[in-house]
């Protein structure tokens, strides 16, 4: 696995594939469509629920933190 590689397609945006934020958001939309047919069902799509809210709490904060990075990256490369 060449990971030189990956980062460059990742950094470059050539990467094609879905953004976390879509699939998140996939998934809260079937999590709403889902009628619960007993208490249990109901209690696990709410912790399924409150598992993808943490899920986008913390993809959010990866985000930024990437972001971060990537400023420091071109601040660096700036500098050369």
């Amino acid at each position: 696995m060449d990971f030189r590689k990956i980062a460059s397609r990742f950094l470059l945006g050539e990467d094609k594939s879905p953004s976390m934020a879509s699939y998140i958001q996939t998934i809260s939309e079937i999590l709403e469509s889902i009628t619960p047919r007993s208490k249990t069902d109901s209690l696990r799509i709410e912790t399924a629920k409150a598992s993808l809210k943490e899920v986008r709490r913390r993809t959010r904060r990866l985000q930024e933190r990437v972001t971060l990075l990537e400023e420091q990256v071109q601040i660096l490369e700036e500098s050369k």
